[in-house]
């Protein structure tokens, strides 16, 4: 993260539908590789149940910045 911001992740399904938003709050200016630092989803949807194997887009808000992401699911 170059410069501290604001944090969210999204999920989202193939279909575009909204599978689960994490809000990881204020973040300051760093390198964020472990899991107690990192993003993490622990693939759940937003109603608490595993989601299916499958294609999901991840979408990381900082700021102004935004990258969006393919994530493969496998059960």
């Amino acid at each position: 993260l170059a410069e501290a911001a604001e944090v969210t992740l999204t999920i989202h399904d193939v279909r575009g539908v909204l599978v689960q938003t994490l809000t990881l709050g204020h973040q300051v200016a760093g390198v964020y590789e472990s899991r107690a630092r990192a993003a993490y989803w622990d693939g759940r949807n937003a109603s608490g149940e595993s989601v299916a194997s499958g294609v999901y887009f991840y979408t990381l808000t900082a700021g102004e910045f935004t990258a969006t992401r393919k994530l493969l699911i496998i059960k």
